[in-house]
């Protein structure tokens, strides 16, 4: 499926409003990790801080070219996914991984046929201590992500719409 975001923006110029959530544009935030830069699909969350736990338990899920959403709150004192998560998102067919924190084994992820966006990268894995929530709105980046929306991301950037644009 090719899309460029700027032509969905153009296309949808008139869903952009301040008061509503039909189309979001999130902060230029996030860089490329992944092997993928043009990605998209509906959105699954979670709410996650250091632990990665779930984030693991929802990429053995069958992705169905979903994208997962990954709220770390902004930390960049750990990595919430790797080279092994993402090689299980690859094989259960996600789309891709968006992370509001950071991941490790970068290299590794860029020879992958997976979308991936986050904040930075860092060596240290996080800790396992099973705790986060699932399928909740998340806020970062300026814009609400919420279950069952879509989510479009490419080189310049990434959009959020209550529907499918394409």
């Amino acid at each position: 499926m090719d899309f460029k975001t700027t032509d969905l923006c153009d296309e949808h110029f008139d869903l952009c409003n301040e008061f509503s959530d039909r189309l979001q544009i999130a902060e230029p935030v996030f860089n490329d990790y992944g092997g993928e830069m043009m990605f998209s699909g509906a959105i699954v969350t979670l709410k996650v801080f250091e632990d990665n736990t779930l984030v693991r338990k929802v990429l053995e899920e069958p992705g169905e070219n979903r994208v997962l959403v990954v709220d770390g709150g902004g930390s960049t004192r750990c990595a919430l996914l790797g080279d092994q998560l993402g090689e299980l998102a690859e094989d259960n067919d996600w789309a891709g991984v968006v992370v509001n924190g950071c991941i490790r084994d970068s290299a590794a992820i860029s020879e992958l046929s997976i979308g991936v966006k986050a904040l930075a990268t860092h060596p240290l894995k996080s800790v396992k201590r099973n705790s986060g929530e699932r399928d909740i709105p998340v806020c970062f980046a300026g814009i609400t992500f919420r279950p069952g929306y879509y989510l479009y991301a490419d080189e310049d950037g990434m959009i959020v719409s209550e529907k499918p644009l394409i």
